[in-house]
């Protein structure tokens, strides 16, 4: 068996001055993270933590952070890597149910009593203070880690791991995957996570080179990343593709990711819609869709290119690795294949967790004659393929009929029109059948009719299968790996059910987008004036009211300005983005003297917006004058227009009819954080 700080002293002595991390700028090679590892074991052993102490890490993904890991593991110490942006009541729960002893951090979180220290401070002491460790004689079955689980369903549980669970994770990686010690790999994953730390571990274990970058956030820095270093492979989730493909487009996402060797897709199965449509944009790419968890590392691998044939799987176990199907009420084994053959997935192998840190109880239910029993509903086929149905208590019944919301996903997936989808079972009001379907669509345009997904799936599903609620949003529930959360889900719709199809404001609301293209069709004066009224009749601190509303229906004179705007903007440096055949602007200014006078432009904007957007209309908010208002040339114009000397313009809106219909654009629900 060899151990990550085998595979480290093997690639420091065969490749010292290799690049094993890269972030921005920086880079670590073998020789120099052996070096910083073992210094900085050898300061937190002065500081007192000996083998089998557990040592709390969170924090960004950057090299501190793979530094401190390695260097628990360097003093036999068993890393609990945690959120990046934890709770401080989830933190104080997990130090107490490990009895932590340390937490490394860049977080100023801390809980009560529990020793803490930066990443930096700890390095800086660990080279002042100049003590290597030793690693101590291993036991492969010593405890290593704790990856603790998101918590979606409950308290986070954490999941043992032996150095032995550790080891066959990192080999079922490195084999699954086909690993090769000249990959460059892009890691926009957090290492907190099963994935992201599954993957560091295996390609630091081949002797790869690492490309630290935490998130998905922007496709523009991922785009340079793969650039600049010349990647040959990356990690990604399903949802930050989509996020990506939107950001960049069909065409450059080719020019981009066909770059890669491989892509490793993980924490949640690509539909098969996106199995078969990156398969067609990226001939060339390898791609792989891994199923695991927190329990078990990646155990399913599904060679996307070359099992297409098997497209709607998420994979099949790799050699050393058993898969079983148990009954769902007696928990007997099944025999059998096909999809009539449905069971609860349990799994076998070295990878697997030894228990739940600290929860006899719920380790008990887990790990049953050796085996680990997940909650998921499975069928097998003859060459071995898994197929998901889904989570046991996420399967509806439906007047006894028992439909899967991964097959309806799916299915539905495929429809032209549907960006993604996501089902859930709902209340059967005033019927008989306890649950129906309700698909939640996140739709390429706003003018796209669920009647067109129910003629689609009539012929391709059971009729009990048949979505009977629809909801439209702009983007569905996540956790911070990107994977759906039905738990929200289903709690959007006990809050609110198909509010959204039925309430016409809110509808509004979901449903606006910025537009800079129109048509040449003019927009009728009463129409115009009803949406300005929408402007004035927002709030204003006081009730002050010290706002104006400039509205310019002149196409010399629009086009007039934004020639004026442009120019004075490139001579100051300054940045506009522009916008092309408005037929209507409108410049909300507000009296620089009164201290709320950007508040009060900001809700009459948002006002007019949603006005513009209720009516058909197609509208954006454009920030350029603001910060050139008091130019000269500037000044001059808006005093030919009246607006007033001490007024600041905050906002040019720009209006018409739109000439294309915008692609949706996905927005973030884990933004919002309730604090009960």
């Amino acid at each position: 068996m060899m151990t990550l700080v085998d595979a480290l002293y093997r690639n420091s002595a065969e490749q010292p001055d290799k690049v094993a991390l890269i972030f921005r700028d920086r880079q670590v090679t073998y020789g120099q993270l052996l070096e910083q590892a073992t210094l900085l074991g050898g300061y937190l052993q002065a500081k007192g933590i000996h083998p089998g102490d557990r040592v709390m890490l969170t924090g960004a993904s950057r090299p501190e952070y793979v530094i401190a890991l390695l260097a628990v593991q360097f003093v036999g110490g068993v890393t609990v890597p945690v959120d990046r942006n934890p709770l401080k009541t989830t933190l104080a729960y997990i130090a107490q149910l490990t009895d932590a002893k340390l937490y490394l951090s860049t977080n100023k979180k801390v809980p009560d009593g529990l020793p803490y220290e930066r990443y930096t401070d700890a390095l800086e002491a660990a080279n002042t203070l100049g003590q290597r460790a030793v690693p101590p004689t291993e036991d492969p079955d010593r405890i290593a880690e704790l990856l603790f689980t998101t918590g979606t369903t409950g308290r986070p549980k954490g999941a043992t791991h032996t150095l032995r669970c550790i080891s066959a994770n990192m080999h079922n990686t490195y084999t699954g995957i086909g690993m090769r010690s000249d990959d460059i790999l892009l890691l926009p994953l957090p290492l907190n996570h099963s994935f992201g730390m599954r993957v560091l571990r295996a390609m630091l274990w081949a002797g790869g080179t690492i490309v630290l970058q935490n998130g998905f956030g922007f496709g523009r820095e991922t785009e340079l990343n793969i650039h600049q270093h010349h990647c040959t492979a990356m990690a990604c989730v399903p949802a930050s593709m989509d996020l990506m493909l939107q950001q960049m487009g069909d065409d450059r996402a080719q020019q981009v990711f066909g770059k890669l060797r491989y892509i490793e897709f993980g924490a949640g199965s690509l539909s098969i819609q996106r199995k078969e449509f990156l398969s067609q944009l990226l001939p060339n790419t390898e791609l792989f869709n891994v199923w695991g968890s927190s329990e078990t590392g990646g155990c399913l691998f599904l060679h996307v290119n070359r099992h297409l044939d098997h497209v709607a799987a998420v994979g099949r176990p790799l050699e050393g690795i058993q898969v079983r199907l148990l009954d769902q009420e007696t928990g007997k084994p099944l025999e059998g294949i096909g999809p009539d053959v449905v069971g609860r997935l349990a799994l076998q192998g070295e990878m697997q967790m030894v228990g739940y840190w600290g929860l006899p109880e719920q380790t008990a239910d887990a790990l049953q004659d050796g085996w680990l029993v997940t909650n998921d509903l499975v069928w097998r086929d003859e060459d071995g393929f898994v197929y998901m149905l889904g989570r046991a208590d996420d399967i509806i019944n439906v007047g006894g009929e028992k439909a899967s919301p991964i097959e309806i996903e799916n299915t539905a997936s495929l429809c032209p029109g549907i960006r993604e989808c996501a089902c859930i079972g709902v209340e059967d009001v005033g019927g008989v059948l306890g649950e129906v379907p309700a698909l939640y669509l996140v739709a390429e345009s706003a003018d796209f009719d669920p009647a067109d997904v129910t003629k689609f799936l009539t012929p391709k599903l059971e009729s009990y299968k048949l979505p009977k609620k629809f909801v439209f949003v702009n983007a569905l529930p996540r956790n911070a790996m990107g994977k759906l959360n039905r738990k929200e889900l289903r709690k959007m719709w006990s809050d609110s059910g198909d509010m959204s199809l039925t309430n016409p404001t809110f509808e509004t609301i979901l449903n606006r987008h910025s537009i800079r293209h129109f048509t040449d069709q003019p927009i009728p004066r009463r129409l115009l004036e009803a949406v300005v009224s929408a402007g004035y009749h927002a709030p204003s601190s006081k009730n002050l009211q010290t706002w104006r509303f400039t509205v310019l229906t002149n196409q010399a004179e629009i086009q007039a300005l934004k020639e004026l705007i442009a120019a004075t903007a490139q001579r100051v440096g300054s940045f506009f983005f522009g916008y092309n055949n408005p037929q209507a602007v409108i410049l909300v200014s507000n009296d620089q003297r009164n201290p709320n006078s950007i508040q009060d432009a900001s809700c009459a904007v948002e006002n007019i917006l949603l006005a513009a957007t209720s009516f058909g209309l197609g509208a954006t908010w454009i920030n350029a004058l603001r910060t050139i208002c008091d130019e000269p040339e500037i000044r001059a114009k808006l005093d030919e227009y009246g607006i007033p000397q001490t007024h600041t313009v905050w906002s040019t809106i720009v209006l018409g009819w739109p000439a294309k219909e915008p692609k949706p654009i996905v927005k973030n629900p884990n933004v919002v954080h309730f604090v009960d």
